[in-house]
């Protein structure tokens, strides 16, 4: 058995307005001006506290509590009003992929495991994963604590695994436990970011990623 394991945010769903939109409202909250959608989603796979020090690393803890605080809200809200669409091609993939009998489907995710659920419930994805690994209860991406807990889980050497993700931080997270990294071209980091993050092929849509773990499990 093989384990594939799934980014979420710009892997397999497309959230990129409704995180710039919470992140603005955090800042806003705080009388702050809101940040570029391009730098904003830069962060996106970090866990929140980490990625909001990152976005300001000048301003006081307490401040950057406060937007931690204010994105969850304004994510809650947005979530509930317009939830974040799968990526074309996502779902057929994930159908083909679980279907197989020589792989393990999971997630690591820097959402916590509250957004993830809602997530996977929105979607009618239950039951598709055997290990949920999210930000709740380990280091944020790209420390390696994600992956090898759903490798632990799954029973899946790091030989036997790969990462697919859409940031450098999944790909980093890939090397740091010694499984192979499949980096996708539609998320938050370009093509040239994955390379330099140890990607070993980079898909350019959803039929060709299924190809690549298809060569990958062969």
């Amino acid at each position: 058995m093989r384990l594939v394991v799934f980014d979420v945010d710009g892997t397999l769903i497309d959230s990129q307005a409704l995180i710039h939109h919470a992140m603005s409202e955090a800042f806003e909250g705080e009388g702050l001006a809101a940040l570029p959608k391009a730098q904003v989603l830069s962060i996106v796979g970090l866990s929140l506290p980490v990625a909001v020090a990152r976005l300001v690393p000048d301003l006081p803890g307490d401040m950057q509590g406060r937007i931690v605080e204010g994105y969850k809200r304004a994510f809650m809200a947005g979530r509930k009003a317009q939830p974040a669409p799968l990526y074309p091609g996502a779902r057929a993939c994930l159908d083909r992929l679980g279907a197989r009998d020589d792989l393990m489907l999971a997630v690591a995710t820097g959402k916590s495991r509250r957004g993830l659920n809602a997530m996977i419930a929105h979607h009618g994805l239950e039951h598709r994963f055997l290990s949920l690994q999210t930000a709740d209860g380990h280091p944020s991406k790209p420390h390696p604590a994600m992956l090898q807990a759903a490798m632990s889980e799954c029973g899946a050497e790091p030989a036997r695994t790969v990462m697919i993700g859409d940031t450098s931080f999944d790909m980093e997270m890939a090397r740091g436990a010694g499984a192979t990294g499949l980096g996708v071209a539609w998320g938050y980091h370009d093509s040239e970011m994955l390379w330099q993050a140890g990607a070993s092929r980079i898909a350019p849509d959803f039929a060709e990623l299924e190809r690549m773990i298809e060569e990958w499990a062969a």
